[in-house]
């Protein structure tokens, strides 16, 4: 995950995104997310970056499967600034990547696509920047929030004061969802838009929406 929209307080988001789970359940959560994408047969060599990498253990969980090239680029500071494993996490953005065209085999996005200011035209703009730098054959892996009768319910129970006072995890995810509800909310109210945005730019080789989330991977023509 990675900053929220600019009008809002990010220091609010990062604080609640760092108590709605430790660095070891992220880690546990991202390796099942990459066995999903197929992980497990990707060869160890590969060039892999992950956008929108947050404090970066999306890396971590990379090297605990064994890659030795992982990078990972967000836009804020302060959560790159806490990552201290192996690797390299940029600072930036990723409508605009610091990488040369056609140099990364695999590009990951782990809940950031949903940030976007603007829809289609920065959701464009990320994917075009994502097809550049992968080579010919590369993998575009994403997992996003998708509205589905379980993320409806989700929504119920984080509108509930109770269930916030009583869990300090719904706490944590209501108060994200509150400081990116502009955008959070412009994403789950385009699904067309963006699986058409996703098609056009990669050939997909699979897709499944459930749990509330979209998994979506899909190669860059060869």
């Amino acid at each position: 995950m990675t900053t929220p929209a600019p009008q809002l307080a990010p220091d609010a988001w990062e604080a609640a995104y760092l108590r709605f789970e430790t660095r070891e359940q992220e880690i546990r959560k991202f390796a099942r997310r990459l066995q999903w994408f197929g992980a497990r047969d990707w060869p160890r060599d590969s060039r892999i970056v992950e956008l929108f990498c947050g404090r970066g253990n999306g890396l971590q969980a990379l090297r605990n499967l064994g890659f030795a090239q992982v990078e990972g680029i967000d836009l804020s500071p302060a959560l790159a600034a806490q990552y201290k494993g192996p690797g390299t996490i940029l600072v930036g953005d990723c409508r605009q990547l610091p990488f040369e065209s056609g140099t990364k085999d695999i590009l990951i996005v782990q809940g950031g696509l949903h940030h976007l200011p603007k829809l289609p035209s920065d959701l464009e703009a990320a994917l075009e920047e994502a097809r550049r730098v992968l080579a010919p054959g590369g993998l575009f892996c994403a997992v996003e929030p998708w509205l589905t009768p379980f993320l409806a319910f989700v929504h119920h129970v984080c509108a509930n004061r109770i269930a916030r006072r009583l869990s300090s995890k719904v706490n944590a995810l209501a108060t994200m969802i509150e400081h990116e509800r502009e955008t959070y909310e412009q994403w789950l109210n385009q699904p067309q838009p963006i699986l058409g945005l996703l098609d056009q730019f990669f050939e997909r080789e699979h897709c499944m929406i459930s749990w509330g989330k979209i998994n979506f991977t899909g190669r860059k023509s060869a």
